[in-house]
Parts: structure tokens; sequence; C-alpha cells
């Protein structure tokens, strides 16, 4: 079922109203207990940064909106699951990176690549030099495009959604050594492939 189904199944009586102010964690326990008002807005509020998150790791818009439709009906059924210890953006997108997992294996696709965990000095590479230089976004994206999914998935978490490492290896489940090694060796690669293409 859909979740513009879901949302369209309205209950008889009192609805709780949901106010402007509400945060991400307050209409989640609204969600908990059964508020649809409460799911509309947390759609409207958190479909965009879920949908370009499974839009960058997939690369199908028609596969990124099933995951956007998945995630939200997991948000529906299981939104008491959430209990404060992470951010809501935090706890939303460990479940969208587990709904993509989950979509490549149907698909039969990678859901990632063995990568080496020695980790060089942090300092070595920032997060500036990193796309330094790219003056063009074209030239960005497309270099962005030339990274495994799981280089990806950390640029696109820091960069974009300006996750903190503790955060990212929340979302994707693993330590968080694991996540600055992806980190550097994707802002290695991106370097190289800006400056080649800078020189073209």
């Amino acid at each position: 079922m859909a979740i513009e189904d879901t949302l369209d199944e309205r209950r008889a009586g009192v609805v709780d109203p949901v106010t402007e102010t509400d945060d991400g964690a307050n209409l989640l326990s609204r969600i908990a207990a059964g508020n649809e008002a409460a799911l509309t807005r947390f759609y409207r509020d958190y479909h965009g940064r879920v949908y370009a998150f499974a839009l960058r790791r997939l690369g199908n818009p028609t596969d990124a909106a099933e995951v956007v439709n998945e995630v939200m009906m997991e948000v529906w059924r299981h939104a008491h699951r959430y209990e404060g210890r992470a951010k809501v953006q935090t706890w939303l997108l460990g479940i969208c990176h587990h709904k993509v997992i989950d979509l490549m294996r149907r698909r039969g696709r990678h859901a990632g690549e063995a990568l080496e965990e020695d980790l060089p000095d942090p300092q070595e590479t920032s997060a500036v030099d990193a796309l330094a230089g790219a003056q063009d976004a074209q030239m960005v994206r497309r270099c962005l495009d030339e990274l495994s999914d799981a280089h990806r998935q950390v640029v696109h978490l820091a960069f974009f959604e300006e996750l903190s490492y503790s955060e990212i290896a929340t979302i994707v489940a693993c330590p968080e050594g694991t996540v600055k090694t992806r980190m550097f060796h994707a802002k290695q690669k991106l370097k190289h492939c800006l400056a080649g293409l800078a020189a073209d």
C-alpha cells in the first residue's frame, strides 16, 4: 500500500491537532499514537532528504521514490521505536539505508564493497580540499557519480546532510573509523577526478 493511500484512510473521531512548532520527535510521538496528520506533516518535512539520499545511492528516480514510500510506511508502522537517542534525521536515514540495501538485493545489485581499513592522517585531506577548484557543479556531480556506492554515501551524508562521522556511522551501521576511512578515500578520488576534469 502506498503512503498516499495510507494518508487517505482517515479515522473517525477527534484528531490531536499538529502545529507548525511540532518538531520531528513530537511528530513521531504523535504518529506512534496513530495521528495521520502528524504523518502527513512528517512526510512533508522529511521526504525530500530521504529521496535525495536514496537517489544518490540508487541513481534511479523511480527506485528512489519507491524507497521513500517504504521508509514512510516503516515510520507509520514503527514510529514507537524511535527512542530519542539519535537525531530524527539520523534515525530516518538509517531506515533509508536499510531500505536501499534491500532494494539493491532485490535488483541483484551489490550494496557495497570491501574497503581497506588503514586510516591515514585525517588532516591530510580536508573537506574543503576535496571540492576545491570545482567551480562547475556538473563536474562535481560527474565525479560523485564515479565514486563507489560506499564512498558516495558518506560524502552525501557529510556534505549534503551535514552529519558528523558518528551520526553517519549510526546510519550505515559501521564503526566510526570505517566512516573516516571511506571519507578519506572518497575525498582522494574526488580530488583526482576534479583535477583531471579541470586539466581537460
